[in-house]
């Protein structure tokens, strides 16, 4: 953990990507009731727009209040592209929360991007390739993860999948990254994209295959996207009675294992109800 900037990313539902070169809408993308707002130079700028790009995002940063700050992460461009030395620069004069690395593959990417932008920033590897998969226990395990998050339609096309609407094709990839997450001990993986910001249903349904796969946040492209994803990782009331029930079963025990209407309550069971009622407190 990359300190206390980093708790409201870590427990953060939603992140909504809004575009560097349309620094009108950061105070907008703050206040639309998202947790986390990531900036993209990346996918949202085009080739000839990077230079512009740095250059609205470093001329906006300072008006942006430092609660605000704390809750926003830049997408850099990928580490093999001419653009992402002149990210980490100036990213590293502007002291940024987190930083969303694309393409990520190598935990010596993550390395050098530490070390340029220090200790105090929160790194958040996103998985949208084969070889980032094959990657993925160390990418976790580097030094100022926060986070992996899964970038699920890059995936498909560099795996030369051809996802139906549930994208079960993509099951065991989404598992992988559950694993690699808890191996490395890291707060619940972020989830890919919904494309189509105007499928409700859809919406709705790739939420609870996120929650039912362990997933504790969404990747959001349109702010419409944002109060059902806050909702669907929100605990229900049921489940932080129960969590705090756990919680009081394990105390009343002194630690040691103990049995809750019929279940037994040990570390793993302590664990969850831990983190549900840390995702109950979460919100602005």
């Amino acid at each position: 953990m990359t300190g206390s900037a980093s708790q409201p990313l870590a427990l953060a539902r939603s992140f909504l990507f809004v575009p560097a070169t349309r620094p009108d809408r950061f105070a907008k993308a703050l206040a639309s009731g998202s947790d986390a707002v990531i900036i993209d130079l990346e996918d949202a700028v085009a080739p000839g727009e990077k230079a512009q790009a740095r250059q609205l995002l470093a001329q906006a940063w300072p008006g942006l209040a430092p609660q605000g700050r704390a809750r926003m992460l830049v997408r850099v461009n990928a580490g093999n592209t001419p653009w992402h030395g002149d990210d980490l620069n100036l990213l590293g004069v502007l002291g940024v929360a987190g930083v969303v690395l694309p393409k990520a593959e190598h935990a010596a990417q993550l390395s050098h991007v530490a070390a340029v932008l220090g200790p105090a920033c929160a790194l958040v590897p996103l998985i949208e390739s084969v070889a980032g998969l094959d990657a993925a226990d160390a990418l976790a395990r580097s030094p100022q993860v926060l986070r992996l998050a899964f970038g699920n339609i890059d995936f498909q096309a560099d795996a030369g999948l051809a996802c139906g609407p549930d994208e079960a094709e993509l099951t065991a990839v989404r598992l992988a990254l559950l694993l690699a997450t808890r191996r490395a001990q890291l707060p619940s993986p972020i989830d890919g994209v919904t494309a189509d910001t105007q499928d409700a249903a859809q919406l709705a349904h790739d939420l609870l295959r996120s929650r039912r796969g362990g997933f504790g946040a969404k990747l959001c492209i349109h702010p419409s996207q944002v109060a059902a994803v806050n909702a669907a990782f929100t605990p229900s009331a049921s489940d932080i009675d129960w969590a705090r029930r756990v919680l009081a079963a394990s105390e009343a025990a002194g630690g040691g294992v103990v049995s809750l209407e019929g279940r037994m309550v040990d570390m793993p069971v302590l664990l969850l109800a831990q983190r549900t009622l840390a995702r109950a407190g979460q919100g602005h």
